[in-house]
């Protein structure tokens, strides 16, 4: 019998479900998988039908807003105003993947510019790059993955995806949403791991043609390290995220902003408030009005 991860409610700790974790016969089964799918070309779908399978995803994932974000606010601990936004940025992503497709082709080289060239034309065009393995976070459960995958699906990749082990549901969520909008169920893939060395094993394998990353620098650049030879990669570290506030600036507008942008979701977004930069003749007002803000705030509630 497979071994479970307990999916628990951050805010309250309630057990939510039970999960498979995957092992290493399940890792190696989804490679070869994604693997021999990319190897035949014969397989490839099609842009029109990747194109109907981004739409229909889209169509799904609106039809279900509410239910994915209260899922998502489940696992993930954001408040449920904070989680339909980021069901609304995930459906964003689709189309946006929709509209790269209808306006990028490729290029044509600059040709007929000397005797060896005379005559004669040159162009590029876009071909998936081969298996997908994303890394993804917790903090935004499911645009993160929506992210990951969507991407995938419009190049025409198939795309494995190991989510954090506290928030996988909306992973699966995002896996099932594609394969109902009609994409063949080994394009996209889910494995769950609790092991690091079998997770790290995964990305470097050199079967593995794109590798994408959602976490901590630390964590990502170590997996970038063990790529192999000719594995193209994206690692999303999120940022230092600097505020400047001049010694003229308007508090009363700016630090109900800044509070907000720092405390938003705990802190635990990448692009929340992180330093604040005041010039000193202000900078106890703005320490002493940031505090008055936080102490305010309710627990489980929008900032």
């Amino acid at each position: 019998m497979s071994r479970m991860i307990n999916v628990t409610a951050p805010f309250d700790g309630a057990h939510i479900t039970q999960v498979p974790v995957s092992d290493a016969a399940d890792v190696e089964h989804a490679l070869a998988t994604a693997y021999a799918l990319h190897r035949n070309r014969r397989q490839w779908l099609p842009k029109p039908q990747r194109i109907a399978i981004l739409r229909r995803a889209a169509e799904l994932a609106t039809a279900r807003r509410e239910e994915i974000a209260r899922q998502a606010a489940h696992e993930g601990g954001k408040p449920l105003t904070d989680s339909l936004i980021e069901v609304d940025r995930g459906i964003d992503g689709i189309h946006t993947c929709i509209e790269e497709l209808r306006t990028k082709g490729g290029h044509v080289i600059p040709m007929d510019l000397n005797a060896t060239s005379a005559g004669r034309v040159a162009f590029t065009q876009f071909e998936p790059i081969g298996v997908v393995v994303g890394v993804s976070a917790f903090n935004h459960p499911f645009n993160l993955v929506m992210h990951q995958v969507a991407p995938a699906v419009a190049v025409g990749a198939p795309v494995i995806i190991k989510p954090a082990s506290s928030t996988p549901l909306s992973c699966k969520t995002v896996i099932d949403i594609f394969h109902e909008a009609g994409l063949p169920p080994d394009w996209a893939q889910m494995v769950l791991l609790d092991n690091n060395d079998l997770a790290t094993q995964m990305v470097a394998d050199p079967r593995v043609g794109f590798f994408t990353f959602i976490g901590s620098a630390a964590v990502g650049w170590m997996l970038r390290s063990k790529l192999a030879p000719g594995t193209r990669c994206a690692l999303e570290h999120g940022g230092v995220a600097p505020v400047i506030v001049s010694a003229d600036a308007d508090l009363d507008m700016a630090l109900p902003r800044i509070a907000r942008g720092a405390f938003w979701h705990a802190g635990q977004a990448c692009v929340g408030v992180q330093r604040v930069f005041c010039h000193r003749s202000i900078a106890q007002d703005v320490a002493v009005g940031l505090g008055r803000l936080g102490e305010k705030m309710t627990i489980g509630a929008r900032c």
